[in-house]
């Protein structure tokens, strides 16, 4: 039987739909920018209240459970398996390369949010790590210029502009989030997009692109999700207390002085 073009196309996209869940669960764990969700001193007088409503808990936990169970029966498989046949000198290069095809973006929110000190730094890592680092695969930027990784999000820019949280959310096929966080990560993927493929218009392909990705990303972090999980009584709550925390902790950063309108 011949499979259409078509259909496979649609295949890889809803394979791929399925595979925006790597972007969810072991990030917030790993700790981006740096930051250890599973060490004693990320809590460290931190308080311990919810600071964003959670009105929808009940939706929010079935649709934890959905994610839960599609990481761990499909996407973490997928991940060691290919953990297997790639060293993670190579994977970490691929991870770099793809960060560095973000730094746009994270240059434009830098700009929104007043962030001028961090916009410079973001400008000269894309400039250093394009050319220098061989398109992105090393980060001589930060290795041999000082220039360490900033974190920009339109999620924070709707912030440092008044906006508030909304409620906070569980999305299926994506994990925690808030209204305006999420509504972040769409914009910031439609912002994405014109860098990362900017050679074609194929939908499987970008997909398959994306997929590619994700996949390496989760490689990289195999273990600390399931940590968490065993380390809590309840693990709904734990991911959401470590997302908080990790959102408190990228608001005192950004409120800093030296963060504020250089």
């Amino acid at each position: 039987m011949i499979i259409s073009s078509r259909f496979l196309s649609h295949s890889i996209v809803f394979l791929v739909m399925a595979v925006i869940l790597l972007g969810s669960v072991p990030p917030i764990i790993a700790g981006q920018g740096g930051t250890d969700f599973l060490s004693d001193e990320f809590y460290t007088d931190q308080p311990g209240s919810v600071e964003t409503a959670d009105p929808l808990e009940s939706l929010n936990r079935v649709v934890f459970t959905f994610n839960d169970r599609m990481y761990t029966w499909v996407l973490e498989p997928v991940a060691r398996g290919y953990s297997h046949i790639l060293p993670s000198d190579i994977r970490s290069c691929f991870s770099t390369f793809f960060r560095n095809l973000l730094e746009p973006v994270r240059f434009i929110n830098t700009l929104l949010q007043g962030r001028f000190a961090d916009s410079r730094t973001v400008l000269i890592r894309f400039v250093i790590n394009s050319t220098c680092g061989i398109y992105g695969f090393a980060d001589v930027a930060a290795r041999e210029f000082n220039f360490p990784p900033v974190e920009a999000t339109l999620g924070e820019t709707l912030a440092r502009w008044g906006m508030g949280d909304g409620c906070y959310l569980v999305v299926p096929l994506y994990g925690p989030s808030t209204l305006r966080d999420f509504a972040g990560v769409v914009g910031d993927g439609f912002g994405m997009t014109p860098y990362y493929y900017p050679w074609t218009n194929d939908l499987g392909v970008m997909a398959g692109v994306y997929f590619g990705k994700e996949t390496n990303r989760l490689s990289l972090h195999l273990g600390e999700y399931e940590e968490l999980k065993k380390l809590s009584f309840d693990p709904y709550v734990a991911l959401r207390d470590a997302y908080f925390q990790y959102r408190r902790k990228k608001r005192l950063h950004l409120t800093s002085p030296e963060n504020m309108w250089e």
